[in-house]
């Protein structure tokens, strides 16, 4: 899926904005690496100095953790498809401190009023991608179940002072 992004100029202007999701910024820009001392490598960035990490060993299946430059980071999706779904659904996330449904609604209007075509390329970006899409709901679900579940086992550490980043997600 990253050579799909990296190849189809519609899908990856879609996940650049609204999706704020670039694979050229995958530097993070300080040191970290996860407690559990499994592998940790960054893949893509954010405008706003955040990064999408690939969390162990293996392929795009891996588990994804999000750290914004504010020291906060969380596990956010396992698998590449499952991150890409959110970007497509609900690339505002960042926005809803709740994750409900309806913050997302909310959301939701602000950008199809500052981006009417928003549905139109999100499907088309999906159908380049072999994605179907779950609802703004799901997503917003899932995203928290995977934070609070299997993501209490994804610390994100500042290594330099041995610090870890605080949850984004609580």
């Amino acid at each position: 899926m990253l050579t799909v992004i990296a190849e189809d100029d519609e899908v990856a202007r879609f996940l650049n904005w609204p999706g704020d999701f670039e694979l050229d910024r995958a530097d993070h820009g300080e040191e970290v690496h996860l407690a559990s001392g499994a592998a940790l490598e960054g893949f893509a960035g954010e405008g706003a100095g955040g990064t999408y990490f690939f969390c162990g060993d293996g392929g795009e299946e891996r588990p994804i953790l999000y750290a914004d430059s504010e020291g906060r980071a969380s596990l956010i999706a396992i698998g590449l498809p499952e991150l890409l779904r959110l970007l497509l659904v609900a690339p505002w996330w960042r926005d809803c401190p709740t994750f409900t449904a309806e913050e997302s609604a909310a959301m939701a209007v602000e950008y199809v009023q500052d981006i009417p075509d928003l549905i139109a390329r999100r499907d088309r970006a999906a159908a380049a991608l072999g994605l179907t899409l779950p609802t703004e709901a799901e997503v917003l679900t899932r995203l928290h179940e995977v934070a609070t579940g299997p993501g209490k086992d994804f610390v994100l550490v500042f290594t330099p002072e041995d610090e870890p980043y605080d949850p984004l997600i609580p």
